[in-house]
């Protein structure tokens, strides 16, 4: 506590020096690579030159694909660097309407609307549609924007109830969900929400039992597919198209465009049409914050047409998915089982994780090594992500540098 003779600023300078101090002591200090140059399968790092790279989420390598990025270029020229506006002023563009009956289209539901992120969408989605009497239901392992955005829908709407289930137990699901019908503050709607694709684990949200017991208790059914739109399923639709599920299925879905849809930037929600016109009319995000850049809108819709008229990107994906982990397997590192294109290897120790991946770049492999608050304490990870863009010989550099790093470490 600040005494009358301290500066608040003072209290302030001494607070994070310590901290950071005790970050760099123990080495979890992290240092932001700066990179010079567009994203792909090699990129040129600031003092480190070209390297390999190994976590980003470009997973179909379309970031830096000629189509979208002219398609981006020619949205800033026809509709300039920025809409100046939220969207119910004057901020809805063309490219906005495209980009969402895009998306629609393509995860098989009625409707989409378009945010700066992801995080944003999270926000929108819980404030605006859950009322006093409804209870959130959450994952335990569901994405941190996910868990934020319960948190704040909570404050804004006093009475809105929040639970947590363990990661993907379903009857721990079932009990939470008996105990909510059983609480007479629980006079409304139940919601369970769970990531498609975790993004720290790499495993998948068991989406077709979730929708069974979803059904079983009338349930609404929230997926943020961040990680596996693009990535998942025959068509790349997504985790409900790897489980058989049609988009309908899903109550609503929440995702990115920073990923595979093109690496820029933006999220949305998508689901009913009444859902959505509710988040345009009363969404707080999307009423007092800016629109989605036109030139990302563009870019992002034409990283989807490239998808849909190519789905051999998808079949790429999943070979060089497959590939890399028969590798790390045969090296003898352990990793998550899993489809995904998230491939993390538990070391334990923050400390040794960041040491690794230290280690790795000295090798010319660029992965991250994730510790806590990331992930839990005792559970750091190589979180190793594979793309389309990748070719054999990058993976081959991977795995043998990972090789390397296992006869040193053990």
């Amino acid at each position: 506590m600040t005494t009358m003779n301290e500066s608040g600023a003072d209290v302030f300078a001494a607070r994070t020096a310590g901290v950071l101090k005790e970050l760099e002591t123990g080495g979890q200090l992290k240092r932001l690579q700066m990179i010079e140059g567009p994203m792909g399968p090699s990129i040129h790092l600031r003092g480190r030159g070209t390297v390999d790279c190994f976590c980003s989420n470009n997973y179909l390598g379309l970031a830096n694909h000629p189509d979208v990025v002219e398609a981006g270029v020619e949205g800033q020229r026809r509709y300039g660097a920025g809409t100046a506006s939220v969207r119910f002023i004057c901020g809805t563009f063309e490219p906005h309407e495209r980009l969402e009956n895009r998306i629609a289209d393509f995860l098989g539901v009625e409707a989409a609307y378009t945010f700066v992120s992801c995080w944003t969408a999270s926000e929108a989605i819980f404030g605006t549609l859950c009322e006093p009497g409804d209870i959130i239901i959450s994952d335990e392992l569901n994405h941190a924007c996910i868990i934020d955005g319960m948190r704040l829908a909570t404050v804004i709407k006093k009475g809105l109830l929040k639970s947590v289930y363990r990661h993907s137990d379903m009857d721990h699901l079932r009990e939470v969900l008996q105990k909510a019908r059983a609480n007479p503050e629980m006079t409304g709607v139940p919601w369970v929400v769970t990531d498609g694709v975790f993004s720290m684990e790499g495993d998948l949200g068991k989406l077709d039992e979730l929708r069974a017991i979803c059904d079983e208790f009338g349930a609404m059914l929230v997926v943020d597919d961040s990680h596996g739109t693009g990535v998942m399923g025959k068509t790349g639709r997504g985790t409900h198209e790897h489980f058989g599920l049609a988009g309908s299925q899903v109550d609503f879905f929440t995702g990115t465009l920073g990923k595979a849809l093109g690496g820029g930037a933006g999220g949305y929600i998508a689901g009913s049409r009444n859902g959505i016109e509710m988040i345009i009319q009363r969404g707080r995000p999307t009423l007092f914050s800016n629109a989605l850049p036109t030139t990302v809108a563009c870019s992002a819709s034409k990283a989807i047409e490239i998808l849909q008229g190519d789905p051999g990107l998808v079949g790429k994906l999943r070979d060089n998915v497959a590939y890399v982990r028969k590798g790390i397997g045969e090296i003898g590192f352990e990793v998550i089982e899993s489809p995904t294109a998230i491939c993390p290897i538990i070391v334990g120790d923050t400390a040794k994780a960041i040491a690794m991946s230290n280690e790795l770049l000295d090798m010319g492999v660029f992965v991250i090594g994730f510790g806590y608050p990331v992930v839990p304490e005792g559970t750091a990870r190589l979180r190793v992500q594979v793309s389309a863009a990748h070719e054999h010989e990058h993976l081959d550099r991977l795995i043998g540098a990972l090789a390397e790093l296992k006869k040193k470490h053990g």
